[in-house]
């Protein structure tokens, strides 16, 4: 007794510094954590005793199902050592007999009346027979026990009967006996009764070797009937299975027709000793329902499921209770700190006008501490003497309910005596139970915003003035309702008031009429956002207006308009002043190009009369003789054809001079036309050889091939080039050079640059003395020349020519050292150099010398 005092006193000095710890911990939480742990213990008691009741069950589940699973072991062991105990016995048996053949101790006779005492004890043998090594049948026995001379014959194909040169299960135990010579057993087969049997061959040895066999045949029915033992058959199902798992014979007979249900607990052994492929399967199944079927464990679950339901339904109100409370207290220092902390004053009076509460910013605004302004009915301490009956007034027609919904504008005195502008708003206050106790006021400071609203309203008057004083016309319609939100005074002077105006600026069908078919009109802008749109710029437009016979530079975009719809924006300025002048500067410059072309005709007039001159004498010439020569009949008639040839070669000669003069000269619209460098160059080289021989300058052409066609006015790039080469040969005859450097050089050549891309490059070279810098910044400025007698108007409308073909002009000096021996004009004009054209036939402008391959070099000497 005493001991299990000290072992009691013991415990308790060991619980009790535990027990302080848990105290101690539970002390230290917070209440929420208390309830939170109070309500989790027993929600995890019930989840820990419904967790050891389901491995309770499972547990004893899994015993029945160990052992039963050791009772069908043990079972199959029992039946298997049965059979093989029985097998064994017979196979002695059954080797004495064949001891007794081999030594000639029996004949059949004997061996019939020994076998039929052989299988008279044994049920399980169909029949046993005495085989020749030539499979002769000797003697033969049924399991009746008497002699049947039908069993094992070739005659009625027994399958019971071996068979040379076949592969049966009876043939295949004869080999085996006859090779081994020992006990030999055969497969599974069916006899010729469809009775599923295995044989026994013992073979017979005597001196001369090889004798034969005896066979007993084994019913494998029989064999698990007799010898599987009747309380194993009672407690569990034996089954023989073959190789192919079908099973053989079995201790219970199943329903025809149906599947036999697999076993949960089964065992298999071999058949032995036979080892023929045939297998001993026990099978078992468990004596008590499952888990899932038994009717306390799922009371137990369900009362645990409400339990746990139950404690989770607790634990939610209480957390609901508390989230409440929590929400609760977090609201009203929400509050109390929103109205510390707004701007806007909050005071609030009782049904008799008394003040029951201010905020901060209230006190703050009048400068008065909120125990001044406490219980005080008005007059207010804040009301400015001047504006008492004025406040009062206000006040009775707010707490009538006649104030007006945008607040009343007051003026508030501070308590330092200055005033500010305050806009009041008051409303019923009502408590929870619906019933009004007192008047709830709102006030804002608008001295800042009154001050930014006058200037808001001053500047949208200058900028409205502003607007209004422009020339140009600023509409802003709305792209969905087609409304004219804006239109300045010129827009109001040129369209009036119609946003059709608009439209037909911006050229597309905004303006359309609502009606109602609206709603099946085509969204024109696909449904783009309008943040996008907004965000979009669009080029300036030139629109012509026929009504108004005036052309406007139209400038757009898309904007958000101050109610948020989405408007279009239109800024039109009247440049039909500047479009007349545009067309006036270039029918200037087509007279100007004109004159230039004249005047170019008219420095070379003497040496167009000189070139003419020539063919002109020659047909004279010609002619003179030609008449000499037929009144002295002194001509044949081949002579007077050379000669006529000869005299319409020297006329078509004059003639072409005359076309291409008249073709240079003659006034025509400029015009673009697919043309080929080759013929341009060509053309410009017979007007230019004119100068270039009267001066004894020589002229180099080179013309790649297969350049491109160019789309330009063929006269004009002539006229470039007429320019250029006439200038060059001025520029050697002026200098008075030798005959060595009195030479130009014309190259034409397909190039590409990242800055012009594709383009034909025309380059003119001369070998003269070149020009100053200061020159070449300004020879293409108006009425610039270098020559005495020159206007200054040649290269400026070279430049206008070739920039109006989207080309460029460039001049530069070459160099030798620091000498300069001569000066290059090139100018270029884009192409697409993808479209090659075939090459151009060489030749054309003079004798052709040696070239590289793929272009074409044409030298002509120009002489006087």
């Amino acid at each position: 007794m005493s001991f299990l005092t000290d072992l009691q006193g013991a415990a308790r000095q060991m619980v009790q510094p535990l027990r302080r710890v848990l105290v101690r911990w539970w002390l230290s939480q917070s209440p929420s954590r208390q309830d939170r742990f109070a309500t989790l213990g027993p929600l995890i008691s019930v989840l820990l005793f419904l967790t050891a009741i389901i491995l309770a069950f499972w547990y004893l589940r899994n015993e029945e199902i160990e052992r039963e699973s050791e009772a069908v072991k043990r079972d199959s062991e029992i039946a298997q050592q049965q059979i093989r105990v029985r097998l064994n016995d017979n196979q002695e048996q059954l080797l004495r007999i064949a001891r007794e053949i081999v030594t000639r101790a029996v004949d059949t006779q004997e061996f019939s009346a020994q076998a039929k005492a052989f299988a008279r004890d044994r049920p399980e043998i169909t029949h046993i027979t005495w085989l020749s090594k030539h499979r002769e049948a000797r003697a033969s026995v049924s399991g009746a026990g008497f002699q049947d001379e039908s069993l094992m014959t070739t005659e009625g194909n027994d399958p019971s009967m071996p068979l040379a040169n076949q592969s049966n299960p009876a043939e295949l135990a004869f080999q085996a006996a006859r090779e081994r010579r020992q006990p030999s057993y055969s497969p599974p087969f069916a006899d010729n009764i469809g009775t599923r049997v295995f044989q026994i061959h013992v073979p017979l040895i005597d001196r001369t070797g090889f004798a034969g066999v005896v066979i007993a045949e084994y019913s494998i029915e029989a064999l698990l009937r007799y010898y599987v033992p009747s309380e194993v058959a009672t407690r569990h199902v034996v089954a023989i299975l073959d190789a192919g798992e079908q099973v053989v014979a079995s201790t219970v007979t199943q329903m025809p027709g149906k599947r036999p249900k697999r076993a949960l607990i089964q065992h298999e052994v071999p058949l032995a000793p036979a080892m023929n492929g045939l297998v001993l399967r026990g099978e078992g199944y468990r004596t008590s329902i499952g888990l899932i079927s038994n009717t306390l464990f799922w009371m137990v679950v369900a009362l645990s499921v409400l339990t746990v339901w139950m404690l989770l339904g607790t634990w939610k109100h209480m957390r609901r209770r508390l989230q409440i409370q929590n929400a609760l207290s977090s609201e009203t220092n929400f509050r109390r700190a929103m109205e510390n902390s707004m701007l806007t004053g909050m005071r609030a009076m009782d049904m008799e006008s008394r003040i029951s509460y201010v905020n901060p910013a209230f006190c703050a605004m009048t400068g008065f501490s909120e125990a001044e302004m406490i219980g005080r009915k008005p007059p207010f301490p804040f009301w400015p003497p001047d504006r008492l009956e004025e406040n009062a007034r206000l006040l009775q027609q707010e707490l009538q309910g006649r104030s007006p919904a945008g607040g009343v504008e007051v003026k508030i005195l501070r308590k330092d005596g200055t005033t500010f502008d305050g806009r009041v708003y008051i409303s019923p206050l009502v408590d929870s139970k619906g019933k009004q106790t007192g008047w709830m006021t709102s006030m804002t400071n608008i001295t800042e915003a009154k001050r930014v609203r006058d200037q808001l309203s001053a500047s949208h008057e200058r900028f409205t003035t502003v607007l209004e004083g422009l020339d140009a016309a600023v509409s802003v319609l709305s792209v969905q309702q087609g409304e004219l939100l804006f239109a300045n005074r010129s827009y109001r002077l040129w369209f009036g008031a119609d946003p059709a105006g608009h439209a037909l600026l911006s050229g597309s069908q905004l303006g359309r009429s609502s009606g109602p078919d609206a709603d099946e009109e085509v969204d024109d802008y696909s449904g783009l956002p309008a943040q996008a749109l907004t965000e979009m710029g669009s080029d300036p437009r030139e629109v012509f207006v026929e009504s108004l016979e005036m052309w406007f530079d139209v400038r757009s975009r898309y904007l958000q308009w101050t109610d948020g719809r989405l408007a279009q924006m239109l800024i039109a300025t009247d440049i039909t002043t500047r479009r007349h002048a545009e067309a006036q500067a270039a029918s200037q410059a087509e007279k100007a190009q004109m004159t230039s072309r004249l005047m170019t005709m008219g420095e070379m007039a003497s040496s167009v009369a000189h070139e003419l001159n020539q063919p002109l004498t020659a047909i004279t010439n010609y002619c003179n003789g030609m008449v000499s020569r037929v009144r002295n009949d002194s001509i044949q008639k081949e002579d007077l054809l050379a000669a006529l040839e000869k005299t319409a070669k020297q006329a078509q000669r004059a003639g072409q001079i005359i076309h291409r003069i008249r073709n240079f000269v003659k006034r025509s619209e400029p015009k673009r036309e697919p043309a080929q460098a080759f013929d341009i160059v060509e053309d410009a080289v017979e007007l230019a050889g004119i100068e270039l021989r009267r001066r004894n300058v020589a002229i180099h052409t080179y013309i790649a091939q297969r350049l491109p066609t160019l789309m330009v006015d063929p006269i004009l790039i002539e006229q470039v080039l007429m320019n250029l080469l006439k200038n060059a040969a001025e520029a050697i005859d002026n200098a008075g050079l030798p005959v060595s450097r009195r030479h130009i050089e014309l190259r034409v050549v397909p190039k590409h640059t990242p800055e012009l891309g594709g383009h034909i490059d025309f380059s003119v070279t001369d070998m003269g003395p070149g020009m100053p810098e200061e020159v070449i910044s300004r020879m293409y400025e108006a009425f610039f020349s270098t020559k005495a007698d020159g206007l200054g108007i040649g290269l400026g409308l070279c430049r206008s020519i070739v920039e109006s073909h989207q080309g460029r002009i460039r001049a530069e000096n070459l160099y030798n050292g620091e000498a300069v021996v001569g000066c290059r004009f090139a100018f270029s004009i884009p192409v697409d150099i993808s479209r090659v054209d075939p090459p151009v036939p060489t030749g054309s402008l003079g004798p052709t010398t040696g070239s590289p391959e793929g272009s074409a070099v044409n030298n002509k000497q120009a002489t006087p």
